[in-house]
């Protein structure tokens, strides 16, 4: 062998030179390059001294570490070419790839996880009774609350309702009105054990609406987590705007004249605690449910019109949880050691299928401690390993990264970063041990803890640079994912290995997609464009008393019409390109029916027409006004500005003066905050029939509208999010 031969030819018999590992790492790379030309470079490195040859065993020891430890792109699922393909069914419908052949749609992952109930016993089991759900207190360290005492204090909870009269099955109905928190996680769970039904309630639909989902859902147990909230429901019940409450359980404590004050109006208000010592004392045995029993009443939000119950079944939400478990298999696999840090609504389906997948692989949930501001303390202190995001977070991310490279050096280098890490994202490598890692996002990275293994996205639409960005400073496993509360939370995601954006995915093991015609707006199935449709088990059976919405959502043969206009793009994904009805969301989810807040502000008296415009990569609304050229100029001397009616449109004081009438008068409207406009362009021209801005029944045309006007908006949007 190379290796045996000596440095020297001088050795003397019987002494035996101890070979530097430099050299003896070189011999064994020559081994595997030998061959007869290589002779003479031998007879070289003989000729060499020792400490040269240990420099070139070094630097054959480096080249060695840098192939064993390069990046190496992460083996997709599938060809990432082609992520779904089209069934023979002759609608165009398409599934996942990560479907076999003839299989059916997936419904469970796990054998023995069919209901939500399931979910948690798992979770006990297989994290050995682990911690499972934490909270803390201002500068304090977070608590945790085991799975066998969650399970125990829910059947607590359940029992300490059924001796106020009430009982279990899928007819009893359960109001939840409460912050992010364990008491709401033990509440749901104490619904599951005895086959109860949760409606979560939220106030950011206003009060009216809250009022509305308690009257239509019959519900007569409320579980508020502040009295403040108590109250609220007493107001509406002494003004008559509800009259089914009989039982509101505060969690926090409350004073006695609360008490009191429900006892005029028939309604016990009585302690979590203890609603939970009763139960205890009393313990029922649990009644568990069916995978088609009822789990979830979820009002949708912000639509025009009151809100509508999509009713949700254990096998919707299950077969939900068991396509995402599906997608990711290989790449992410849950376990005990995971925390996730709850801040997004629990009232939302998006947070609640996080949930779920946490607790059916036994992980950690970790609440923020209700306040927004004191979240990123809390994800110091929690450090999580599955993080949930919206998009406003993520732009925030974004912006405070570039904000902060300050100066020409410090730009130069953060471009160079991203483009090197975005290069390796292109590839196919998600990692966050590069050169790059250490010198420029490792701050990033420690703002989310430190430990994200897995990030998702959803909720709204998030921009391509800001996605791509963010993807390569955190380095971990990133999806995206597009659906509604109709079809559980999701209906397509990315896979795995495809870090590109701008699409959403391919659709999810639990259901089909496809694209039908919308030919008003142009958008034909057949060029691979289209109104999305889904269906599948993860897709609802309707909303709760309302026939004639149910019948708009899901048609005959049960395809779920979302309103989104989709696109195929040649590898199979999705991408959102428009939206049907002119509904759109804002960056942080909230839905936007611009024609209602349209239909406000023409009430101001100097204005004759205006449009409200809103993307869902910002947070907030602009507006183009058009004023009344009769009466603007009176309008704008009574405040003493003068001058033409072109110069008038020109005025940034009266332009001023006409956006505080108009938040004025949508505020007495009841518009809620993100429904005002932030800033308005004045435009001295009319929208017409003639100009091609208004339809013959003189609607506006948004679509040209909106383009019409888009460096206006474009400045708009600049101006602000300075």
């Amino acid at each position: 062998m190379w290796s045996r031969v000596s440095f020297a030819a001088d050795v003397p018999q019987g002494h035996r030179i101890e070979r530097p590992t430099g050299a003896m790492q070189a011999d064994k790379l020559l081994t595997h390059l030998r061959v007869p030309e290589l002779e003479e470079i031998l007879h070289f490195l003989r000729s060499l001294p020792p400490s040269t040859v240990m420099g070139i065993g070094t630097i054959a020891a480096l080249a060695i570490y840098w192939y064993s430890t390069r990046p190496k792109a992460q083996i997709p699922p599938c060809d990432l070419s082609m992520q779904s393909v089209e069934i023979e069914s002759g609608e165009r419908a398409r599934r996942s790839v990560l479907l076999k052949d003839g299989e059916d749609l997936l419904r469970c992952y796990y054998q023995d996880v069919r209901t939500l109930y399931d979910v948690i016993k798992r979770g006990l089991i297989v994290s050995d009774n682990g911690p499972c759900l934490g909270f803390r207190k201002p500068d304090q360290p977070y608590q945790w609350i085991s799975y066998r005492e969650v399970i125990q204090r829910a059947e607590c909870v359940g029992s300490g309702i059924f001796l106020r009269g009430y009982r279990a099955g899928n007819s009893e109905y359960i109001g939840i009105f409460a912050q992010n928190r364990p008491e709401w996680v033990i509440v749901e769970q104490a619904c599951y054990a005895y086959s109860m039904v949760v409606v979560p309630l939220y106030d950011t639909l206003g009060a009216e609406a809250v009022s509305y989902t308690i009257n239509k859902a019959d519900i007569e147990v409320v579980f508020c987590d502040t009295a403040v909230r108590a109250e609220t429901l007493l107001n509406r019940v002494e003004t008559g705007e509800t009259s089914e409450i009989k039982t509101i359980i505060v969690m926090d404590p409350f004073g006695e004249d609360l008490k009191v004050r429900g006892i005029k109006h028939e309604v016990e208000i009585i302690s979590f605690e203890e609603i939970e010592k009763s139960g205890r004392e009393r313990r029922h045995k649990p009644h568990p449910p069916q995978p088609d029993d009822l789990a979830v009443i979820c009002f949708t939000s912000g639509t025009t019109g009151n809100p509508k119950g999509a009713i949700l079944t254990h096998a919707n939400i299950v077969s939900n949880l068991s396509a995402f478990v599906k997608v990711t298999e290989g790449r992410w696999v849950g376990s005990p050691t995971d925390i996730h840090i709850s801040y997004l609504p629990l009232a939302h389906m998006f947070e609640r299928l996080v949930q779920v997948v946490v607790l059916c692989h036994g992980g950690r949930i970790g609440f923020f401690q209700g306040d927004i501001r004191l979240l990123m303390d809390d994800i110091r202190v929690l450090r999580p390993t599955i993080f949930p995001v919206v998009p406003r977070l993520l732009n925030r991310m974004y912006d405070r990264v570039h904000n902060q490279a300050s100066g020409f050096i410090k730009r130069k280098i953060l471009q160079l970063a991203s483009w090197r890490k975005i290069k390796e994202l292109q590839k196919g490598i998600m990692r966050r041990n590069s050169i790059w890692d250490t010198l420029v996002f490792r701050k990033v990275q420690a703002s989310l803890g430190g430990q994200v293994k897995l990030m998702v996205t959803g909720a709204a639409p998030v921009s391509k640079p800001v996605l791509t960005f963010i993807r390569a400073a955190v380095g971990c496993q990133f999806y995206e994912g597009y659906g509604q509360t109709e079809c559980t939370a999701g209906c397509s995601m990315t896979i795995p290995g495809d870090w590109s954006a701008g699409h959403v995915g391919a659709p999810m093991p639990c259901n089909l997609i496809k694209l039908v015609d919308v030919e008003e707006m142009n958008y034909f199935a057949a060029e691979g464009e289209g109104e999305v449709c889904v269906k599948g088990p993860n897709v609802f059976s309707g909303y709760l008393k309302d026939p004639d919405k149910t019948a708009e959502a899901l048609d005959e043969n049960n395809w779920l019409h979302t309103g989104d206009i989709g696109k195929w793009l040649p590898n199979g994904t999705l991408k959102i390109i428009d939206r049907k009805k002119h509904i759109f969301k804002l960056a942080q989810g909230e839905y936007i029916a611009p024609e209602k807040i349209e239909s406000i502000y023409v009430r101001c008296e100097p204005i004759a027409q205006v449009f409200v415009h809103g993307d869902s990569m910002q947070a907030f609304l602009v507006g183009i006004v058009m004023p009344d050229p009769e009466i603007l100029p009176g309008w704008a001397l009574k405040r003493h500005i003068k001058g033409s009616f072109e110069e008038l449109c020109k005025n940034e004081s009266l332009k001023d003066a006409i956006l505080e009438n108009m938040l004025t008068i949508g505020k007495e409207a009841g518009l809620k905050t993100f429904e005002q406009v932030k800033d308005i362009h004045i435009h001295p021209e009319l929208l017409t029939v003639q100009n091609g801005l208004l339809t013959p029944t003189f609607k506006a045309k948004r679509i040209s509208v909106r383009k019409f006007f888009s460096a206006q908006i474009a400045e708009l949007y600049a101006k602000n999010t300075e």
